[in-house]
């Protein structure tokens, strides 16, 4: 899974498992944020809403287990 670890300026870093790698921000669809998971299509890295959502669920899942 590919996910935008940080936006710096006009230079975006993917993660994609324990590798980083850095692109143009020109390559991100403009609805593309830091902490969405992407799908390269086309040469652009384009939002993957059900990845987004699925990994955002799971993070509110754990930071909820802190308080239990």
């Amino acid at each position: 899974m590919l996910i935008i670890d940080r936006i710096d300026g006009n230079t975006a870093v993917i993660e994609d498992g324990d590798n980083r790698f850095e692109v143009s921000r020109s390559e991100l669809a403009p609805d593309v944020k830091e902490g969405d998971a992407v799908l390269l299509e086309n040469g652009v890295y384009r939002k993957d809403t059900d990845a987004t959502e699925k990994r955002r669920q799971e993070i509110l899942r754990l930071q909820d287990s802190l308080w239990e």
